[in-house]
């Protein structure tokens, strides 16, 4: 993922009154609720999908998670195009820049994005992530869809040898406040998978920009290369926010920490609202990035996936939901 964002022109006025223009009720959606949390997701669609660009996966886009009223997640444009690269909300993830079969692909010929499709090569210097390509082949999506849970189903397959089976399912926890992303990729094509994984996050936690009032927490020592712009500062294991960003944003990646499944895990804390949510995965942490603009915030894991054909590879990320 390249460390370039577009800015987002926002005042404070404004990126409230967003939420309140935004209207879901014009894309395919769903609801899961226990006693104490009430989540909102928008389905995968080909017609009338909310998400129907080829940077991230088209399943579990959630655009409303709420808890002791507290909400975690919401819309963090003024603006909505489906075919735009980066207008989704939720936990946003996506696989590795190009794609499967990419290098080998003639233009013309089909590569894969996975959970996105076959995607028609271009006649082009190097692939561009941002922008959207030709969808030849959706694949099959299914959806199974409880009271407390929901199952995504994709699958893929392409004459490059690659294809898959990917099923991402997410569920309110029964007992600690929060919800599981539990994923599996199993490797249906004759070519071995290997790709990292992201998550692009985009928290919004009861509407706070991105300010003082913010602060995130990881496990290990934060160390970069990057410019931090002014805009945040590491305390040993934490990134504090040192001034509101306005019309402005900052992005970063996190060097000299083990890649160990304890250090893959990280808080984001509301101090205003007391809001805070954690998450942490069972598979070592690849990578990790930090990215935040004027409404959201994104501390971006990775994981490593590598997987022979018939094999199944399997990762889980938790979000525990606070209420300080």
């Amino acid at each position: 993922m390249r460390p370039l964002y577009l800015p987002i022109f926002l005042t404070i006025f404004s990126f409230l009154t967003m939420q309140a223009q935004m209207d879901p009720t014009a894309f395919p959606r769903t609801e899961l609720r226990n006693k104490e949390i009430i989540m909102k997701l928008y389905l995968p669609d080909v017609q009338k999908g909310s998400y129907r660009a080829t940077r991230f996966d088209w399943s579990g886009i959630i655009y409303s998670v709420q808890y002791k009223g507290h909400e975690y997640f919401a819309y963090w444009k003024d603006t909505h195009d489906p075919n735009f690269h980066e207008d989704l909300s939720g936990p946003a993830e996506s696989y590795k820049d190009p794609g499967l079969g990419y290098a080998e692909a003639r233009p013309g010929d089909g590569f894969i994005r996975i959970g996105v499709g076959v995607l028609k090569k271009e006649a082009e210097a190097q692939f561009d992530g941002f922008k959207t390509y030709e969808i030849i082949d959706h694949g099959a999506w299914k959806t199974d869809i409880k009271k407390k849970s929901i199952r995504f189903t994709h699958t893929v397959s392409s004459a490059l040898g690659y294809g898959y089976v990917y099923t991402k399912t997410i569920k309110l926890n029964k007992k600690q406040p929060g919800f599981t992303i539990e994923h599996t990729l199993k490797n249906t094509g004759t070519k071995r998978i290997q790709c990292d994984q992201f998550n692009h996050n985009f928290f919004i936690i009861d509407g706070e920009p991105s300010g003082p009032n913010l602060e995130l927490e990881f496990p290990f020592a934060l160390s970069t290369d990057s410019d931090l712009k002014g805009l945040v500062k590491f305390e040993d294991k934490k990134l504090v926010f040192l001034q509101p960003f306005v019309k402005t944003s900052v992005w970063m990646q996190f060097k000299d920490f083990e890649s160990t499944v304890e250090n893959h895990q990280f808080t984001i804390r509301d101090k205003r609202s007391g809001g805070a949510v954690e998450v942490s995965v069972d598979r070592p942490l690849y990578r990790m990035d930090f990215w935040a603009c004027q409404t959201t915030q994104s501390p971006e894991n990775y994981v490593w996936i590598d997987v022979e054909p018939g094999k199944t590879f399997t990762w889980n990320a938790d979000y525990m939901l606070k209420a300080e």
